[in-house]
């Protein structure tokens, strides 16, 4: 099993407040306590820098050096980012550039620049916490870039439509964050996702659930299991192994 969706919060590394918000402490000790209490075999996953971590990148080093093989970050980039330091922090592990749109104003015209910077240097793709009723407004960034992953199913069931357009474009879709979406049937959006592309959905906790209404429950995982049939491998680790080059 691959977790493709963790935060880990570590307070050895400073915080940013986001509208005055500051979570407590996860640190890779809590995750691997709560994902053994849960029966998970997870066997590597991505980190996720939230809108709290900033721009700063000691604390995704340190956390993937200290999770070490199989598992990749995923990050945000200061706007006078080096091509240098892009390239650190991939042969540090990271794999992907995110954009949380939900929680921060974006500067379109930058996040398109450096989504491409990244692709062209490193072969990251991007990553984005959206609701899937922007999905259409976004169309002119979507049509430059050649890889892109959508966080939490996109959130909402209005923009669905949206979402599985990109899907058939070639877009893939976490599935996390059910107690954060405002979905009214998870089992049926990730069906229809999967039918438009069985490689599309990526399994992922979303730990420690920051925010959302609930954090990650097993029934999130029978859901899933129930959804994609024959596929529940793939999803829960072959798709996003694959997506993060690992």
């Amino acid at each position: 099993m691959f977790d493709a969706h963790v935060h880990i919060i570590d307070p050895r590394f400073p915080l940013v407040a986001n509208h005055g918000y500051l979570p407590e402490p996860f640190t890779i000790a809590d995750y691997r306590d709560r994902v053994a209490k849960l029966g998970l075999g997870v066997h590597g996953g991505a980190v996720v820098t939230a809108s709290y971590q900033g721009t700063g990148q000691d604390y995704l080093v340190t956390a993937l050096r200290e999770l070490g093989p199989g598992w990749v970050g995923v990050t945000q980039l200061d706007p006078d980012v080096t091509d240098e330091d892009i390239v650190a922090l991939d042969q540090a592990g990271v794999r992907a550039v995110r954009f949380n749109l939900r929680r921060s104003a974006t500067d379109m015209k930058l996040l398109t620049t450096q989504a491409l910077r990244a692709y062209e240097l490193v072969g990251w793709h991007a990553e984005f916490y959206v609701d899937a009723s922007l999905l259409l407004s976004l169309e002119p960034v979507f049509k430059k870039l050649p890889a892109v992953s959508i966080d939490h199913l996109g959130m909402s069931t209005r923009g669905l439509p949206y979402l599985l357009n990109l899907v058939d474009r070639g877009a893939r879709v976490k599935a996390t964050g059910f107690g954060r979406a405002t979905i009214d049937d998870v089992g049926d959006a990730l069906r229809r996702i999967h039918a438009v592309n069985p490689t599309a959905l990526m399994f992922g906790t979303d730990l420690p659930g920051t925010r959302a209404r609930r954090a990650f429950e097993l029934t999130d995982l029978e859901t899933i299991t129930e959804a994609v049939g024959d596929d529940l491998a793939a999803v829960l680790g072959g798709n996003a192994r694959s997506f993060y080059r690992i």
